[in-house]
């Protein structure tokens, strides 16, 4: 069982803290991707657990075995880097065998392997060209041969895609998915780029200063976002933001935003005086001439299907998701209506979602 299982990471340089008590699970043949923006210290615990950075602190096991300080060599795991590093002076072939021929493999075998990972990947009318010729799709794909051929206990992958451009990109991510699913091999994925993370992970990894904020699959994540970064880095648009202050009581379904009411979610616990944050992403926004809160329609982004609709109001800007064939006029007075079941509240202070309770009875956030 190619399971890997992450405790308490840590890793400073000097006095930077890098990575901070991570602590994650990635299940036998499961997709986890760690998504954030820059610096944020993915590639980091990438890194650690391929055993190409060794850990301040912390544990990290692989199918079993505790490999937190083996080197990299010792670690049954394939890694694939951004920008492919392939052998300019070797050929297609020459370069997918080249891990093989390294460890001694018999020429049969090696053989057979490479027949394999060609047909899975599609590229066998590309055996005899020489790398430095091939497009950047086409380069990843002998990339990921070179991978495959180890048959590993797991795949790292840092940032594949980030060389490529946006329609390679999209391309390439249905393909790695379903390489995944043909494979069923445990893959650990670092990108600061949502929609890949949304599109091909079991399981996503948000991560903020070196703390892993959420972990989860994608649609608990952008249905019940941990925190006030999490609701903000994922989607496009994020989630709206609506400040509020006061106390709150276990069971209250209504808070109050200035001097307007809003319905919410049960409430499941009790929190003190103080600045509370409202949360909403833009498809639960409805404009209505009933709506509490009024504003100005500043602009629309049309998406082809939707529009993105950004009204300016005294509580801030709020963008709504509306049908493309919606007609709303820029310098329109409109009011809006909040969907109070999608609703998220946070506390202002340190950012963590209060926990509440769908009206269907089931935890919207915990």
């Amino acid at each position: 069982m190619a399971t890997i299982d992450v405790r308490d990471l840590n890793k400073t340089f000097g006095e930077f803290i890098a990575v901070r008590d991570s602590s994650f699970t990635v299940d036998d043949g499961q997709f986890v991707c760690l998504l954030g923006p820059s610096g944020c210290g993915k590639t980091t615990t990438l890194r650690m657990i391929a055993g190409l950075e060794l850990p301040t602190s912390g544990s990290i096991n692989l199918a079993g075995e505790d490999v937190t300080y083996k080197r990299a060599s010792e670690r049954d795991i394939a890694f694939v880097f951004q920008l492919f590093a392939l052998y300019p002076h070797m050929n297609v072939r020459r370069n997918i065998e080249y891990p093989l021929h390294n460890i001694g493999m018999p020429k049969a075998d090696i053989a057979k392997r490479v027949a394999e990972a060609v047909r899975i990947l599609r590229i066998g009318h590309l055996l005899d060209r020489s790398v430095s010729g091939l497009s950047s799709g086409d380069r990843q794909r002998v990339a990921l041969g070179r991978a495959i051929v180890r048959e590993p206990a797991a795949f790292m992958m840092d940032e594949p895609l980030g060389a490529l451009d946006a329609e390679f990109r999209h391309l390439m991510c249905g393909e790695l998915r379903t390489l995944h699913d043909r494979l069923k091999a445990t893959t650990v994925y670092v990108t600061h780029d949502q929609l890949e993370a949304m599109s091909m992970a079991d399981r996503i990894a948000v991560m903020n200063q070196g703390v892993i904020e959420q972990f989860g699959p994608p649609q608990e994540i952008y249905d019940r976002p941990a925190t006030l970064f999490v609701a903000g880095f994922i989607g496009s648009p994020p989630m709206n933001f609506i400040n509020f202050a006061g106390a709150l009581a276990r069971g209250q379904r209504e808070i109050r935003v200035g001097e307007r009411s809003q319905p919410v979610p049960e409430l499941l616990e009790d929190r003190a005086e103080g600045e509370h944050v409202l949360g909403v992403r833009p498809e639960h926004v409805r404009i209505s001439d009933e709506g509490w809160l009024r504003g100005e329609v500043y602009g629309s982004e049309y998406l082809g299907t939707t529009q993105i609709v950004t009204i300016r109001t005294a509580r801030g800007r709020i963008r709504a998701r509306l049908p493309a064939d919606s007609i709303v006029p820029r310098g329109r007075q409109v009011g809006l209506t909040l969907n109070p079941d999608k609703l998220s509240i946070f506390d202002g202070a340190t950012g963590r979602a209060i926990r509440t309770a769908l009206h269907e009875g089931g935890l919207l956030h915990g």
